[in-house]
Protein backbone atom coordinates (compact mmCIF):
# COMPACT_ATOMS: atom_id res chain seq x y z
CA UNK A 1 0.00 0.00 0.00
CA UNK A 2 1.30 3.45 -0.86
CA UNK A 3 2.09 5.95 1.91
CA UNK A 4 -0.77 8.13 0.68
CA UNK A 5 -3.24 5.25 1.05
CA UNK A 6 -1.83 4.41 4.47
CA UNK A 7 -2.52 7.98 5.56
CA UNK A 8 -5.97 7.74 3.98
CA UNK A 9 -6.65 4.78 6.26
CA UNK A 10 -5.42 6.83 9.21
CA UNK A 11 -7.64 9.69 8.05
CA UNK A 12 -10.72 7.47 8.32
CA UNK A 13 -9.66 6.43 11.82
CA UNK A 14 -9.19 10.10 12.68
CA UNK A 15 -12.69 10.84 11.38
CA UNK A 16 -14.13 8.24 13.74
CA UNK A 17 -12.12 9.61 16.67
CA UNK A 18 -13.21 13.14 15.72
CA UNK A 19 -16.88 12.13 15.75
CA UNK A 20 -16.63 10.32 19.09
CA UNK A 21 -14.77 13.18 20.79
CA UNK A 22 -17.06 15.86 19.37
CA UNK A 23 -20.24 13.92 20.09
CA UNK A 24 -19.16 13.10 23.62
CA UNK A 25 -18.13 16.66 24.39
CA UNK A 26 -21.34 18.03 22.93
CA UNK A 27 -23.57 15.64 24.84
CA UNK A 28 -21.73 16.18 28.12
CA UNK A 29 -21.91 19.95 27.75
CA UNK A 30 -25.66 19.79 27.16
CA UNK A 31 -26.29 17.44 30.08
CA UNK A 32 -26.48 13.68 30.29
CA UNK A 33 -30.26 13.65 30.80
CA UNK A 34 -30.70 15.69 27.63
CA UNK A 35 -28.20 13.54 25.69
CA UNK A 36 -29.94 10.29 26.67
CA UNK A 37 -33.43 11.71 26.22
CA UNK A 38 -35.41 12.61 23.10
CA UNK A 39 -33.49 15.89 22.62
CA UNK A 40 -36.73 17.71 21.76
CA UNK A 41 -35.48 21.07 23.01
CA UNK A 42 -32.39 22.50 21.34
CA UNK A 43 -29.43 23.27 23.59
CA UNK A 44 -26.27 25.08 22.69
CA UNK A 45 -22.96 23.36 23.44
CA UNK A 46 -20.38 25.01 25.69
CA UNK A 47 -17.42 26.83 24.11
CA UNK A 48 -15.09 23.81 23.83
CA UNK A 49 -17.82 21.51 22.50
CA UNK A 50 -18.72 24.19 19.95
CA UNK A 51 -15.10 24.43 18.84
CA UNK A 52 -14.89 20.64 18.50
CA UNK A 53 -18.05 20.72 16.37
CA UNK A 54 -16.55 23.36 14.08
CA UNK A 55 -13.25 21.42 13.93
CA UNK A 56 -15.13 18.30 12.84
CA UNK A 57 -17.04 20.27 10.21
CA UNK A 58 -13.75 21.67 8.90
CA UNK A 59 -12.27 18.17 8.76
CA UNK A 60 -15.27 16.88 6.80
CA UNK A 61 -14.88 19.78 4.34
CA UNK A 62 -11.17 19.04 3.80
CA UNK A 63 -11.25 15.23 3.79
CA UNK A 64 -12.68 14.80 0.24
CA UNK A 65 -9.71 16.65 -1.28
CA UNK A 66 -7.30 14.39 0.57
CA UNK A 67 -9.23 11.27 -0.46
CA UNK A 68 -9.25 12.35 -4.10
CA UNK A 69 -5.54 13.14 -4.15
CA UNK A 70 -4.53 9.90 -2.42
CA UNK A 71 -6.58 7.86 -4.89
CA UNK A 72 -5.44 9.81 -7.96
CA UNK A 73 -1.80 9.38 -6.91
CA UNK A 74 -2.35 5.63 -6.56
CA UNK A 75 -4.21 5.21 -9.86
CA UNK A 76 -1.73 7.30 -11.84
CA UNK A 77 1.29 5.87 -10.03
CA UNK A 78 2.61 9.43 -9.65
CA UNK A 79 3.31 9.20 -5.93
CA UNK A 80 6.72 10.45 -4.86
CA UNK A 81 8.59 11.03 -1.63
CA UNK A 82 7.18 14.56 -1.79
CA UNK A 83 3.58 13.40 -2.08
CA UNK A 84 4.12 10.93 0.77
CA UNK A 85 5.51 13.76 2.89
CA UNK A 86 2.52 15.89 1.89
CA UNK A 87 0.11 13.16 2.98
CA UNK A 88 1.93 12.83 6.29
CA UNK A 89 1.94 16.60 6.80
CA UNK A 90 -1.78 16.83 6.01
CA UNK A 91 -2.63 13.99 8.40
CA UNK A 92 -0.52 15.12 11.35
CA UNK A 93 -1.66 18.71 10.93
CA UNK A 94 -5.25 17.48 11.03
CA UNK A 95 -4.48 15.54 14.21
CA UNK A 96 -2.99 18.71 15.73
CA UNK A 97 -5.95 20.77 14.51
CA UNK A 98 -8.35 19.21 17.03
CA UNK A 99 -6.56 20.32 20.21
CA UNK A 100 -5.43 23.53 18.53
CA UNK A 101 -9.02 24.49 17.79
CA UNK A 102 -10.40 23.22 21.10
CA UNK A 103 -7.84 25.21 23.07
CA UNK A 104 -9.00 28.51 21.63
CA UNK A 105 -5.44 29.87 21.55
CA UNK A 106 -5.36 32.65 18.94
CA UNK A 107 -3.54 31.97 15.65
CA UNK A 108 -2.60 28.34 16.47
CA UNK A 109 -5.62 26.85 14.71
CA UNK A 110 -4.95 28.90 11.57
CA UNK A 111 -1.25 27.98 11.45
CA UNK A 112 -2.06 24.28 11.81
CA UNK A 113 -4.79 24.49 9.16
CA UNK A 114 -2.35 26.20 6.80
CA UNK A 115 0.17 23.38 7.38
CA UNK A 116 -2.49 20.88 6.30
CA UNK A 117 -3.12 22.96 3.18
CA UNK A 118 0.60 22.84 2.37
CA UNK A 119 0.37 19.05 2.61
CA UNK A 120 -2.42 19.01 0.02
CA UNK A 121 -0.42 21.27 -2.28
CA UNK A 122 2.57 18.92 -1.98
CA UNK A 123 0.31 16.07 -3.07
CA UNK A 124 -1.16 17.92 -6.04
CA UNK A 125 2.08 19.28 -7.52
CA UNK A 126 3.03 16.12 -9.50
CA UNK A 127 -0.46 16.07 -10.96
CA UNK A 128 -0.37 19.49 -12.57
Amino acid sequence: MTPELTYLTYAVILLIVHMVVQGGASNLSKGLDWALGPQDEPRDPDAVAGRLERALRNYVYNLPAFIALALILKVTDLGTAGTATGAALWFWARVAYVPAYASGIPYVRSVVWFASLVGLVMMILPLI
